[in-house]
């Protein structure tokens, strides 16, 4: 795969962190530094532990390299040559992996600069002297391979641009993105806990954050109500045999939790002398009954004959929820459906878990147990453009309502060369162009990228801008013709025959957990007043106004206002900086004066001190407020610095994890 002239700079960078870090340290063992969307790492294996302090050596030592103008060499070897000049350089514990890797019959080259020669495909910018702009900017520990099992290697990450004005407006842009961190003001502003005698990678969500989701929650529950959608549950765990009827496993237990095996049953197998993998092969097992009728309803052999084991062999049992699909496809099943009944619309915000490796959680946007804003449509061939409307009208309305109104549409379609892709042509046909009319319809650019469909239909994602210029991949709608006939769905079409349904996926956050975990960094934690879980403080300026103080408390809170008091003994800045700390949208400071005319001193946090104002006026403006979702107004502003300067370089995309999509089935 060629690079992009970027992607050459950066992986350059990477080869001359490589050479600094041999002149500095020529016991260091090298892995692969590869570029990223973001810049460059390298793996490293070194007894010394890096720290910032060598970050800055590195990186001057990079500088006089840049300077050297060394020029980039590329050369092609065999296979034995290769290993000779791995083993002559002493890097033979690493790179003769990686030399393994490359297939027989493929070409295998190595790229010098100066004195470091490296096994590479390339390709490179021509002389160092090109990096004019580069960046070392952390260390972090990186299991060779990202095996759990293997060593655990000294990662180096930077980042390079070909000018020195994008790499500082890319710093300003790391800078605000600190500061932004969900992982910091999810901590300072109480909204969410991870606990190791819970586990990693599952949220406790505390009061604070309890408010956000469940705002969000209702929020959305509101707008599924308008569109016809019919609220369901379902429960955290589900038979094996029902995720081997959909195919997720055991083809991707590696994403999924153990299977949970009847206790008696268990103790059985072990007294009976059963290997593990024994015990592991007969729990990946199918019926003949399955194999058969799955292999029928799909017109090919979906379940091969090695997987099928007699009935008395299969060990059944349950699984953890990795989806909510399988579920919902069972209500749908439930009851006979008529042609007039379509479409079905089943809404839940249903926990999933999926096993994720320590090494890559990441608070709340990459965790075990999260929440889906999940829902299934069940609907005719003829239904379909107009569902997939429906669903990218509720996305478009949640990403506007949150100020998420900067982003752009991709439509992902099957290569026509491709073979991964199942079901009739004609019908994917057809739902691709259910699909572009669907895009079309929502006035933003849109791309369409053959290869990018989901095996089983093609989808459309939402890949949203925030407001310091990162790109999300959120909302996603997926057309799916696979799952209806592996479970055999039908209704009575208006020829009285049965026909198959069309299943839709849909999901405008994702998972509440990761999404959550994007506003909290979207609005910096200065969430609109509707989403804030302290919306008001009123900060009396002495005890002689707590009665008027805690009436107003009483009162704001009749109104379904959240609000709280502070009746502390600090000093009024003391208690006004306080609140601005904890991100409160409006503070009510009470006096006297305030007192005796019923009244108080609103400070709102956009604005500072707004003056005097009656009651009755501020409660219809924070109803109001709340009722419209409005969004926060924009802060004073002030004189650019270092850290709050905006940032104009190109943006990036934050990868998609595999939460946001439904797993692949074979």
């Amino acid at each position: 795969m060629s690079m992009t002239p970027l992607e050459e700079l950066r992986h350059s960078a990477s080869h001359v962190l490589a050479t600094a870090v041999l002149r500095l340290f020529p016991d260091a063992k090298l892995d692969i530094g590869p570029p990223t969307d973001t810049g460059f790492y390298y793996d490293i294996d070194l007894e010394h532990k890096l720290t910032a302090d060598d970050l800055v050596k590195l990186e001057a030592e990079m500088k006089k390299i840049a300077e050297e103008n060394q020029r980039f060499d590329r050369k092609e070897v065999s296979r034995e040559e290769a290993i000779e000049i791995i083993k002559s350089r002493g890097q033979e514990r690493y790179k003769l992996g990686r030399l393994a890797d490359i297939p027989e019959g493929e070409k295998i080259s190595f790229y010098t600069n100066g004195e470091f020669t490296d096994l590479c495909a390339g390709s490179h910018i021509r002389y160092t002297a090109k990096l004019k702009a580069v960046k070392l900017l952390s260390i972090a520990g990186a299991y060779h391979r990202g095996d759990e099992t293997n060593k655990q290697l000294q990662r180096i990450y930077g980042t390079a641009f070909p000018t020195k004005e994008e790499l500082a407006n890319y710093l300003t842009q790391l800078e605000q993105a600190k500061l932004r961190d969900h992982r910091k003001l999810g901590r300072e502003l109480k909204l969410f806990h991870i606990d190791e005698d819970v586990g990693q990678g599952l949220i406790l969500w505390t009061p604070n954050g309890s408010i956000l989701r469940q705002q969000l929650q209702d929020f959305i529950s509101g707008e599924l109500r308008k569109q016809g959608y019919s609220q369901v549950f379902t429960p955290h765990i589900g038979r094996l045999s029902l995720y081997k009827t959909s195919g997720h496993f055991p083809y991707y237990k590696d994403s999924q939790f153990p299977p949970v095996v009847e206790r008696d049953f268990l103790d059985q197998l072990i007294s009976s002398g059963c290997s593990c993998a024994e015990m592991s092969n007969r729990i990946d097992a199918v019926s003949a009954h399955l194999a058969e009728k799955v292999n029928k309803l799909t017109g090919k052999e979906t379940i091969t004959k090695d997987r099928v084991l007699p009935d008395d062999q299969l060990i059944d049992g349950f699984l953890l929820k990795p989806m909510n699909c399988p579920h919902h496809i069972k209500i749908f099943a439930s009851q006979p459906h008529s042609y007039r009944d379509l479409p079905v619309r089943l809404a839940e915000f249903g926990t999933v878990y999926r096993w994720e490796q320590s090494g890559e959680l990441n608070g709340m946007t990459r965790v075990r147990g999260f929440t889906q804003d999940d829902a299934h449509l069940f609907c005719t061939p003829e239904q379909v453009q107009a569902e997939i409307m429906g669903c990218l009208s509720l996305v478009k309305t949640v990403l506007t309502t949150l100020g998420m109104s900067d982003y752009r549409v991709r439509v992902g379609l099957r290569d026509p060369d491709g073979n991964k892709f199942a079901g009739d042509p004609e019908k994917w046909d057809l739902a691709e162009a259910a699909c572009r009319e669907a895009a079309k319809t929502l006035g933003v650019p849109f791309t369409e990228e053959p290869g990018e469909a989901a095996f089983y239909g093609p989808k459309i994602d939402f890949v949203i801008k925030d407001v310091i210029g990162r790109e999300w991949q959120l909302g996603t709608v997926q057309v799916d013709y696979v799952l209806p006939v592996r479970f055999d769905l039908s209704y009575v079409g208006a020829d009285n025959v049965a026909h198959r349904p069309v299943m839709i996926h849909r999901a405008p956050f994702g998972s509440m957990e990761r999404f959550c975990g994007v506003l909290i960094e979207h609005f910096g934690g200065d969430f609109p007043l509707w989403l804030a879980p302290e919306q008001v403080r009123i900060v009396p300026i002495s005890d002689k106004v707590i009665d008027y103080a805690k009436a107003l408390h009483t009162q704001l809170l009749a109104a379904d206002i959240r609000v709280t008091l502070d009746n502390h003994s600090d000093k009024l800045g003391a208690k006004i900086r306080r609140a601005e700390i904890d991100k409160v949208p409006y503070t009510l400071v009470l006096g006297q004066k305030e007192a005796e005319a019923q009244s108080v001193s609103v400070r709102s946090r956009a604005k500072g001190d707004e003056g005097v104002l009656k009651i009755e006026d501020v409660i219809a403006r924070f109803k109001h407020e709340v009722a419209t979702r409005a969004l926060p107004e924009k802060k004073v502003s002030v004189a650019p610095t270092a850290t709050n300067a905006p940032a104009e370089n190109k943006p990036k995309l934050e990868k998609r994890d595999w939460q946001d999509k439904e797993i692949p089935l074979p």
